[in-house]
């Protein structure tokens, strides 16, 4: 059995492998269970390629092996050479009668914290270096490798280049506050300027740095040679947040692209997120059904429903006189000038308009510096995509490309010079209009996945006292 050719899970299962009917196969994988009595046994054998395993077939009194055989449980990693065959039980189109079994690994059923089924998501959180094994995380990290694809073949085949921004920055694009400090300083021997603030000049980059928030500023500046770029990274929050909305360390798409208005943005805007998401309806039904069943009744129509409407279009204005019309009792009470909260962009989209909202024109004062202002004085060219169940999804602006405008409107904010000199120096020499985006590519995982929290739709999550994996 030496030149028998070795096939995934994903090969077998598919109607194009009727040809190795009756072949000499070889797979390997780990075993979800096993089950049988004295005279058979039936391995469910997954490699992680699908949701779905392959039934492995033992004639127990012909195999001659009864020590190898009780190594075989639950966890345990295998490598099987047997028949394909057509299977006469139901839920399986084919299945392999094994001639040779040899065991990689095995797995203690007394100690394997997955031996059993029916374990929550919050004690999988806790052994996370296992819990890709569990047919959940198997299908949400495989939308997640599909989704990234998406977003990158997307970006390829309409004219962008991908830009690789900093992680370790001197700025703060977002002017939140809440960033990871970056340093080699002695924290035993700390050194101190006379003032007795810390003296960043010894330091590795001789100036304070921290984790990047975003990579939007340095993606305007390729913007502002390439035309149109995307930069698709990981970016860091240093919010002392336990919800099931956030994470330390997190991924985002920021899309730049030069001679784009507010209105071109919100057409790629709109036009991205509807081809994510009937990419995945395409290639990943088998995960969106176990999903659906397991979590989320509701989850394919829902995505269907994104890809089927246009989104409605209306100014943040409107959308206030909206709320305040609903008579509806909210948590956080509405006003002109007061930032959304998710229950209030969760109602527009969910019970008003039943479909994916875009809003613009915000008050200038609750958003960032680099927003374009508009003639009158109190708003800036922004735009949000709110979704089902997320709310904010897509966040983004026409950027400011005045530089009097520009710097006025630092100095308003109280934000160094210093820091963004290199940024306002692109509005002196041969600015354009731009625009640009970002989305949170976990808050997109949750909506794709229809799972209810934000530390399971990436591998290994980063929270307060968090960071063990």
């Amino acid at each position: 059995m030496k030149n028998i050719q070795r096939h995934r899970v994903f090969n077998l299962l598919q109607e194009s492998s009727s040809h190795l009917i009756g072949k000499e196969v070889n797979v390997k994988g780990w075993v979800r269970t096993r089950r049988g009595n004295k005279n058979v046994a039936f391995i469910a054998l997954n490699d992680g390629s699908v949701i779905h395993s392959i039934q492995v077939v033992v004639e127990v009194q012909g195999f001659g092996n009864d020590e190898l055989l009780r190594q075989i449980t639950t966890g345990a990693c295998i490598s099987v050479n047997g028949t394909l065959v057509e299977s006469l039980g139901k839920g399986q189109r084919v299945e392999i009668h094994a001639g040779e079994i040899f065991v990689y690994g095995s797995a203690d059923p007394e100690k394997y914290p997955l031996q059993k089924k029916g374990h929550t998501l919050e004690f999988l959180r806790e052994i996370a270096h296992l819990r890709p094994r569990t047919n959940t995380f198997g299908a949400v990290f495989r939308l997640r490798h599909a989704l990234s694809f998406a977003i990158h073949k997307y970006f390829n085949d309409n004219g962008f280049y991908y830009l690789h921004t900093p992680i370790i920055t001197g700025s703060d694009a977002e002017g939140a506050g809440a960033m990871f400090r970056v340093t080699t300083l002695d924290m035993k021997d700390v050194p101190r300027k006379k003032d007795g603030g810390v003296d960043y000049s010894q330091d590795f980059f001789g100036k304070e740095t921290n984790l990047t928030v975003s990579g939007q500023l340095e993606g305007e500046l390729g913007a502002l040679a390439l035309s149109n770029v995307y930069t698709f990274g990981p970016t860091f929050r240093a919010e002392n947040s336990n919800t099931s909305r956030h994470l330390a360390e997190f991924w985002m798409i920021e899309p730049e692209m030069a001679f784009y208005d507010i209105h071109d943005n919100m057409d790629l805007a709109e036009d991205f997120l509807k081809y994510l998401v009937t990419y995945i309806l395409e290639n990943c039904n088998d995960d969106l059904e176990f999903l659906q069943k397991q979590y989320d009744h509701g989850l394919i129509e829902r995505l269907q429903h994104v890809t089927q409407h246009t989104f409605q279009r209306m100014s943040y204005t409107e959308a206030i006189e909206i709320l305040e019309k609903s008579g509806k009792k909210f948590e956080y009470p509405v006003k002109w000038g007061v930032d959304l909260q998710s229950e209030h962009e969760r109602y527009l989209v969910e019970q008003h308009f039943k479909k994916p909202v875009i809003l613009t024109d915000y008050p200038k004062e609750i958003k960032a510096f680099y927003m374009k202002q508009n003639d009158d004085g109190k708003t800036v060219r922004a735009l949000d995509v709110l979704f089902p169940k997320i709310g904010e999804i897509i966040g983004g602006s026409q950027r400011e490309e005045d530089y009097d405008k520009l710097h006025k409107r630092i100095e308003e904010m109280g934000i160094h010079q210093e820091d963004v000199w290199w940024y306002l120096e692109t509005r002196k020499f041969g600015t354009a209009p731009h625009s640009g985006f970002g989305l949170g590519f976990e808050r997109l995982m949750l909506f794709v996945s229809g799972m209810g929290n934000i530390r399971d739709v990436i591998p290994f999550p980063r929270t307060p006292q968090n960071a063990e994996f």
